[in-house]
């Protein structure tokens, strides 16, 4: 092979590598996409403290149907500055929960149970910014979500 062939298939290799790690989906992780939604109408059914304004309820839609093993809902804030923030809301799957491709904050889940026995869910601080960790197996999401003071409308 000439000098000129040999430098011509060097930069067709580089090329291809070039190709298939930025272009291809070989070496990136999967991870589950989570779009937060405010659910405006009524009031989220959390139990809370009698002086802790209402909130709007939060929905989270999934990019797909998981099995999901943990679902975390931690304070953006308390989670960047400690290694092990305390949850808002924390289940588990016991054993094998049903594919999911939405879920509502606090609402149970078919097949997955509170990670501490029978603790409930918190409810949000309005305008506070909190996170929501997913996992399914070895594929995990998160993302941060903004909840909303629940306005009453007046009565006709």
């Amino acid at each position: 092979m000439t000098r000129n062939g040999i430098f011509l298939s060097v930069i067709a290799v580089i090329l291809a590598a070039v190709y298939v790690i930025y272009f291809l989906d070989i070496f990136h992780k999967p991870t589950i996409q989570i779009l937060p939604q405010v659910r405006p109408g009524r009031a989220s059914a959390i139990p809370r403290d009698r002086n802790a304004p209402p909130v709007y309820p939060v929905a989270f839609k999934l990019n797909g149907k998981y099995k999901l093993t943990s679902v975390k809902v931690v304070n953006a804030a308390d989670a960047a500055t400690n290694k092990y923030p305390e949850p808002l809301w924390h289940m588990v799957s016991d054993s094998n929960s049903t594919p999911q491709d939405w879920l509502m904050y606090g609402l149970p889940i078919k097949g997955m149970k509170p990670a501490v026995p029978r603790a409930k869910p918190q409810p949000p601080e309005p305008e506070g910014n909190d996170l929501l960790i997913i996992a399914a197996g070895k594929i995990k999401g998160q993302t941060n979500f903004v909840t909303r003071e629940y306005v009453a409308l007046p009565s006709r």
